[in-house]
């Protein structure tokens, strides 16, 4: 019984291991964790996208409802989200290619690149939609 008390006082006085809050957060850890959640969040894109089709092609009734559902603020929204993830999810990908193949990994270069990312996200994101609502006629 002593020996058990012991053995958790010494679990309780070791050292912790650095955690996210040891650490400041940099560009490239931003750019990690973004690209996993929004490689989720194109699997959640993908449905809608599945559906849509689907409407399409199950007549004039589905294809309004989803219009309906889509045309609104909460689908704009949506639609917007998987915009931003389609492309970051794209250009942080090709950054990956280039680690792929060894180049990119100096911490500088490694920042440098994280920040032309997530800037060309937000310019290419505004792009899209401008261009997008340019051709509805908006």
């Amino acid at each position: 019984m002593a020996e058990s008390k012991a053995g958790a006082a010494d679990a309780d006085n070791r050292p912790l291991s650095p955690h996210l809050q040891v650490y400041r957060w940099e560009i490239t850890m931003f750019t990690s964790a973004a690209h996993r959640i929004t490689g989720i969040g194109l699997y959640g894109g993908t449905v809608i996208l599945a559906w849509w089709l689907i409407a399409a092609a199950s007549g004039a009734e589905a294809y309004d409802l989803f219009q309906s559902l889509a045309g609104g603020f909460l689908g704009q929204f949506v639609l917007f989200g998987f915009t931003v993830a389609l492309i970051y999810h794209l250009l942080n990908g090709v950054r990956h290619l280039f680690w792929d193949v060894g180049h990119g990994f100096e911490p500088r270069t490694a920042s440098m690149t994280g920040w032309i990312v997530v800037l060309a996200t937000i310019a290419l994101t505004i792009v899209v939609w401008a261009a997008a609502y340019g051709l509805m006629g908006g």
